[in-house]
């Protein structure tokens, strides 16, 4: 049997080298770290999370719920990594970070079907390969997939929030409360009546930008967008946004506040938080003044700043299946951000079938078919759907799964149908041998 390479160690490289090996494929996983780091990268674990320490919602009402809970089902490494080291964070499945990627890692190269070589590939291999390097991919393979494709990336910007320390947080102005108080109470909320927001956007609109080769308020994915970026585009937009206080009440006052930045657990020992949505590309000493301008803030100490970096992805739709596979060559796969599936889960899915369908053609059996009515499946026919005119990221969502043959009129109902539809499809899949 062949050996496949899996080049890249982040979320959707671990995740489709860890299912291959599961199902009896040697796998060679080649990773660039520690031997190359990219500015966005600060450990040489695998799985490494460069933006939020958040997987999302876990409501089974929520798309991204119905996502990590098929993947559960299907024995997904990566989330049960997550639910391993998950933080409370309300209605979220968040993780500690360090601990996370540790424990991937861990996992990952204890494999006796898994060999890890540290070095960077500049060549798009013969198959059977799967490429998952990620939106950070380096220029040199980069420039190498154009080649291999005759034609141009498409290419975004998304950003990192700013942690800060626990003891660093006045706690006299702020307060623990999840929103409208679902869960437990997880969530650091620092207020801003209607004066403190009106400077607070003065200032944030002014501040200094970072440099960022190619930085255009248009190319930034919606999902990531920096809190510069969505202050430039009305007064009221952060508070429709991050710093909505909708479900929110002051103890003090009993009262719904103006505005309110939410702080959400980064560590599982509870002494780091993160600015929840404070996405930005502000220069690290602007970040800090601004930021400090929330009054719960004035004195805190920030232990890693704001970043921006360029991601990079295929257009998918012209290229790939639904395998994630290139057309031409079903030996040669891709899978995480760079084929337009956007976030954790979603990358992790993407590794997740794009290994399952691999180790299927290296072993001679039947490609399993995951369809339309599942989260898995869904994502991987919107990436290869040729119909598709202006193909960018897309976070999974209801509207890519097939619809309810009945109407049902209240959304989380619908939402609930749809979601125990599909996982009667995954618990079929998984009791074939998927």
């Amino acid at each position: 049997m062949n050996t496949v390479k899996v080049i890249g160690a982040g979320l959707a490289g671990s995740e489709a080298a860890w299912q291959l090996a599961q199902r009896g494929v040697q796998v060679e996983l080649i990773e660039m770290k520690p031997h190359k780091m990219t500015p966005a990268h600060h450990s040489e674990h695998f799985g490494e999370l460069v933006c939020s320490n958040s997987l999302r919602g876990d409501r089974l009402e929520n798309a991204v719920g119905l996502l990590k809970e098929e993947l559960r089902r299907l024995s997904s490494l990566i989330i049960s990594c997550a639910d391993a080291t998950r933080v409370e964070a309300g209605g979220c499945l968040a993780v500690d970070r360090e601990g996370f990627a540790k424990l991937i890692t861990e996992k990952v190269r204890s494999h006796p079907n898994i060999t890890v070589t540290a070095r960077e590939v500049t060549e798009v291999p013969e198959g059977p390969v799967i490429i998952a390097t990620g939106p950070l991919t380096s220029d040199a393979l980069s420039q190498a997939i154009g080649d291999y494709f005759g034609t141009g990336y498409l290419h975004f910007f998304d950003a990192a929030a700013p942690l800060v320390t626990a003891e660093s947080i006045d706690m006299d102005l702020a307060w623990w409360q999840s929103r409208y108080d679902r869960g437990t109470p997880d969530y650091i909320n620092c207020a801003m009546d209607r004066e403190q927001y009106e400077a607070f956007i003065k200032e944030l609109v002014a501040a200094e930008e970072a440099p960022v080769h190619g930085f255009e308020d248009k190319n930034v994915f919606e999902g990531c967008m920096p809190v510069e970026v969505m202050a430039r585009r009305g007064f009221e937009t952060l508070r429709y946004g991050p710093l909505k206080p909708v479900g929110l009440r002051d103890p003090k006052t009993g009262k719904e506040p103006y505005a309110v930045v939410q702080l959400r657990q980064d560590n599982a020992a509870k002494s780091v938080y993160n600015l929840v949505g404070f996405h930005t590309h502000l220069k690290f000493g602007e970040q800090k003044r601004v930021f400090s301008m929330i009054p719960a803030l004035r004195e805190a100490e920030f232990v890693r700043y704001g970043v921006m970096h360029q991601n990079t992805f295929l257009q998918s739709p012209k290229l790939l299946d639904k395998y994630y596979a290139d057309r031409r060559d079903p030996l040669v796969a891709f899978a995480g951000q760079m084929t337009g599936v956007e976030g954790y889960v979603e990358s992790a899915a993407s590794g997740f079938l794009a290994a399952v369908a691999m180790a299927a053609k290296v072993q001679g059996r039947e490609l399993p078919e995951f369809p339309r009515t599942t989260a898995i499946g869904a994502l991987g026919l919107y990436i290869s759907d040729e119909s598709v005119e202006d193909f960018q990221p897309m976070n999974i969502n209801f509207s890519i799964i097939s619809p309810l043959e009945q109407r049902i009129r209240k959304k989380a109902e619908k939402n609930l149908a749809i979601a125990n539809r599909s996982l009667a499809v995954i618990d079929e899949l998984k009791a074939r041998g998927v």
